[in-house]
């Protein structure tokens, strides 16, 4: 797709003034060629148009930063104000902050994608600028893009802002048990890794993502976060023969990896001084990554073997460290310093990279991390003298992406981040669902077992290597894909953030009911909550006001099978208020007429398939013969309330019209729309007295012409059969004549109950009908009725 095309598909449109004019600019470049030789004059004109788009654009996202700071900076007050006064402390207040927070989210994601489409762009026109000029306007151009860098806006500082508000938010001003430093300094950890890449046009996104069901972790919350605090650098060490990187591509038997890593700026203390090893014999094979932290000043010392294990478990114990943790550290610093030794390792290349890592503090059995601005620097002396022989690295490197006093034979930039998720599977943690759908999406490409120093070496020291990764033919190809479900960030026609396709709240509710599902013990819980709150707040007295009520029919339990997950016949909806609940009939345990019946009363099952636990999906049976009638079904809206209608009570369809209704009163919907369930329940075919949510649908124009190629699929067979009876009759005796006449009735039966099955299937998807769109008796009787004709046809022939 030409990058003209491409900007106009992914304009966000409130914004497409600000966007760079790039047909302009192309046009004005293209005229100007074909009317005379470029001159001077036109050289000066272009960089002018130029310069004003580029100030343009880069004021707009100055202000625009300026506008989400403002905001994150409101959102923070009135945070601090509600956890200040208890008064202010409601689900709806919560709830109002914590929408106005995602809106802020969406437009830092979209800020994000502006910013960098607006860079392409600008490096698109100086590139057909120069091929067509052959002038060398991309390096005369450089001091203009120094001084608006696009390419250097940073979003996450706005994005760790808005996802501790976020989580505060979520919490309800309640203090997040677990410490952010837990692991800070562990020895070893055991967790199984998936490693993706992200495209930098979905960077943001991603992170967005996982931002609203995991906090990003923040080890030092006494300090207000900065930039620099998510730079991480690992000086990696290896031999001349580059045995380490062979055992580690080979995945030997106990391959190690040796790294000494530091966080932040090239200041820090703290170095941490790390081991990995496949299939670790004292862990009867299992792979673990150990460390243990050293300072900085006596790192020169441990490498050239002047400072001993020994001693640095002496100092420790000095220190009135746990033992335990002595012994651990103990063990990890006398491996790495006899691998050091005996293997003659030196450093070799450094890796630098910022990382926002997602993580509920003190709890790593489920830990996402997100590297970008990824770089590789040589740390070796093999050619050259890169650094002093007690240095173990570079002085003249430090944290400044993107290294531009760095040659390109010195620096390599990876053009992706790199998505690493970890789970301690070894206690039974599996992927949550988002996770799982996160890692299928269009957003992310796997790279099974991917690293960044086998990727680096083999880029540095390619003619030193007998054997490469195999991702390196993954880097000539294209890893973006076209977007093929509504999973991510999106937004509707109204530019309301969509997460997913649907709505926060609907998204937020959906995550409910299968928490809920997967834990029923969790029901409870939020029972007791909702009937512990008795305070409203005037929005909520707005939200939840007395509506017209009405009796529900007496329905026993009786059906013996149940929805996946196994709803309850009385499950507790997760709203944010529930008024106290009402006296009942003893009698009849349902709500006396005149009574408000509230969300937490009804037996609601807000599962929204409708398929049993087996592989048989479910028969809604015939077609009741009670239809309504006299209404253009088809220019009504999704949303309306669901009736069951037909004789036997199995058809089920939406209520288009208020007159039609199969019950006594027509049904409240307040209640429905504070759950996010829209209004629309059927009665459950499983269980009865309860009932099944049921999700608005689009109905996409590919559904009428499946069912259309369906329809042509059967009338071509009817044709072909109609073909072979005309044969029959016209030339062949008195038994072909008979034999003629029975496929021509056959042909006939195909034609009118296949458009009898066209009109019955399209009139369903106008009314969005739940039920069977397959065919089960159609195929079988056509097949015995073929079979029939050909054995009348073999009895007359033979008689």
């Amino acid at each position: 797709m030409k990058f003209g095309d491409q900007l106009q598909q992914e304009i966000f449109a409130p914004w497409r003034l600000s966007y760079i004019q790039y047909d302009v600019l192309k046009n004005e470049l293209k005229a100007r060629q074909m009317d005379h030789t470029w001159n001077p004059q036109d050289e000066k004109e272009f960089v002018s148009l130029l310069e004003n788009e580029l100030e343009k654009v880069y004021d707009f996202v100055t202000a625009k930063l300026s506008e989400v700071e403002a905001r994150i900076s409101y959102c923070e007050r009135t945070i601090q104000t509600f956890m200040n006064n208890p008064t202010w402390s409601s689900d709806q207040n919560w709830g109002i902050m914590d929408d106005a927070l995602t809106e802020v989210l969406f437009d830092v994601n979209d800020l994000a994608k502006f910013t960098r489409l607006n860079y392409i762009g600008f490096k698109k026109i100086i590139k057909k600028h120069d091929k067509w000029t052959d002038l060398n306007l991309q390096q005369d151009f450089v001091p203009q893009l120094r001084n608006r860098p696009l390419d250097r806006q940073r979003f996450d500082v706005a994005i760790v802002f808005i996802s501790a508000l976020h989580d505060i938010c979520r919490l309800q001003g309640k203090p997040r048990t677990g410490n952010s430093a837990a692991g800070g300094d562990q020895s070893a950890f055991e967790r199984a890794t998936a490693k993706y890449w992200i495209h930098p046009d979905n960077i943001t996104e991603v992170k967005s993502i996982i931002m609203l069901h995991l906090p990003v972790l923040i080890f030092n919350k006494e300090k207000r976060f900065e930039s620099s605090d998510s730079a991480i650098s690992s000086v990696y060490f290896d031999n001349p023969d580059f045995d380490l990187y062979t055992g580690r591509l080979q995945r030997d038997e106990g391959a190690e990896a040796i790294r000494f890593r530091w966080y932040g700026p090239m200041s820090s203390k703290a170095i941490f001084l790390e081991r990995k090893t496949h299939h670790a014999v004292w862990l009867n094979g299992a792979s673990v990554k150990d460390r243990f932290r050293l300072n900085v000043d006596d790192v020169s010392n441990f490498v050239a073997g002047d400072l001993t294990a020994d001693e640095c478990a002496e100092r420790m114990r000095a220190k009135g460290t746990d033992p335990k943790v002595v012994e651990d550290s103990h063990f990890v610093a006398q491996g790495i310093q006899t691998s050091i030794q005996e293997k003659q390792l030196s450093p070799v290349l450094r890796a630098f990279y910022d990382r926002t890592a997602f993580q509920l503090p003190g709890d790593q059995m489920v830990r996402v991390s997100l590297d970008t601005n990824l770089s590789f620097i040589r740390e070796d002396n093999f050619d050259r003298s890169r650094r002093g022989s007690r240095e173990w690295r570079r002085p003249d490197v430090g944290i400044d992406y993107p290294f531009g006093h760095l040659d390109d034979s010195e620096c390599l930039r990876f053009p992706y981040a790199v998505l690493e998720t970890k789970l301690q599977t070894h206690l039974g943690q599996k992927a949550p669902e988002w996770l799982t759908k996160l890692v299928d999406s269009h957003l992310v490409h796997e790279v099974p077992r991917f690293s960044k120093y086998l990727h680096a070496a083999s880029y540095f020291f390619r003619e030193r290597m007998p054997l490469l990764p195999w991702w390196l033919s993954e880097m000539e190809i294209d890893i973006r894909k076209p977007r093929s479900t509504n999973f991510g960030l999106t937004r509707s026609k109204s530019f309301k953030p969509l997460i997913d396709g649907q709505y926060r709240r609907a998204m937020e509710t959906e995550e409910r009911r299968m928490s809920m599902v997967a834990d029923p013990s969790k029901s409870s819980e939020i029972k007791r909550r909702n009937s512990a709150r008795s305070v409203v707040s005037p929005f909520e007295d707005a939200l939840y006001a007395p509506v017209k009520p009405y009796a529900l029919n007496d329905r026993s339990a009786s059906a013996s099978e149940t929805l996946v997950g196994t709803p309850q016949e009385k499950q507790e909806h997760t709203s944010f208020y529930s008024p106290p609940t009402t006296k009942k009939n003893k009698k009849t345990d349902q709500p006396q007429f005149g009574e408000q019946v509230w969300a937490n009363e009804l037996p609601v099952n807000t599962e929204p398939t409708l398929i049993v636990s087996s592989d048989v999906p479910l028969d809604y049976g015939p077609f009741g013969k009670n239809r309504q009638s006299g209404q253009n079904m088809e220019m009504r809206n999704l949303g309306e309330p669901v009736v069951v209608s037909g004789k036997n009570k199995k058809d089920i369809r939406l209520n288009m019209d208020d007159s039609g209704s199969s019950f006594e009163e027509k049904k409240p919907t307040t209640w429905r729309r504070a759950l996010g369930l829209g209004g629309n329940l059927v009665d459950d075919p499983n269980k009865k007295g309860a009932y099944v949510a049921l999700k608005k649908i689009k109905i996409e124009p590919k559904v009428f012409f499946a069912n259309e190629r369906t329809f042509i699929s059967w009338l071509q067979f009817a044709a072909l059969l109609l073909t072979v009876a005309l044969n029959l009759l016209n030339m062949g005796d008195y038994v072909s004549r008979i034999a003629g006449g029975i496929f021509i009735g056959i042909s006939i039966a195909v034609a009118f109950y296949a458009l009898y099955r066209f009109e019955k299937r399209a009139w369903m998807i106008n009314r969005r009908v739940l039920g069977r769109y397959d065919d089960l008796w159609g195929p079988a009787v056509l097949c015995a009725l073929l079979v029939g004709a050909l054995i009348v046809n073999l009895y007359l022939r033979f008689k």
